[in-house]
């Protein structure tokens, strides 16, 4: 699968520590992310995450645009509710894509978890049948 991750500054550290306790899963998939985010998962983790821009750079952008080409099967985006972002509308695409194309979506721990736990158990496997693979790009 190719898995996209992003957060918020302040959720930022709390992607680290999921993607810490979930790294064994995620080791078995193609990661990419935005700026910061993917740096500092890369760092924590040891692993490979492609790096796009930071987010208000046009990462999200980067990331969208993947999502509409049906290049990305997740996303795991961390949000802040409780601080506006100057690039509210580039996050409020990225959702609706994934709303368009199908992309199981977490913006919080909570869905993350049960969506990588039904990852693990193979639950997002349709992805494969749906989404022949194009993951050429990502490596």
């Amino acid at each position: 699968m190719n898995i996209a991750v992003t957060a918020h500054d302040a959720k930022k550290e709390l992607m680290v520590q999921f993607c810490i306790a979930y790294c064994g899963v995620l080791s078995r998939h193609n990661l990419c992310g935005t700026g910061t985010t993917a740096k500092m998962v890369s760092e924590a983790t040891g692993l490979q995450i492609v790096r796009f821009l930071s987010g208000g750079q046009g990462g999200d952008q980067q990331v969208a645009a993947r999502i509409a080409c049906n290049e990305i099967d997740l996303l795991l985006f961390f949000r802040d509710p409780l601080t506006v972002k100057p690039n509210d509308i580039d996050e409020a695409q990225l959702l609706r894509l994934c709303d368009v194309h199908n992309i199981p979506v977490a913006t919080n721990i909570a869905t993350a978890e049960a969506l990588i736990h039904a990852l693990e158990r193979g639950d997002l496997d349709w992805r494969n049948i749906v989404n022949p693979k194009t993951m050429g790009m990502l490596r």
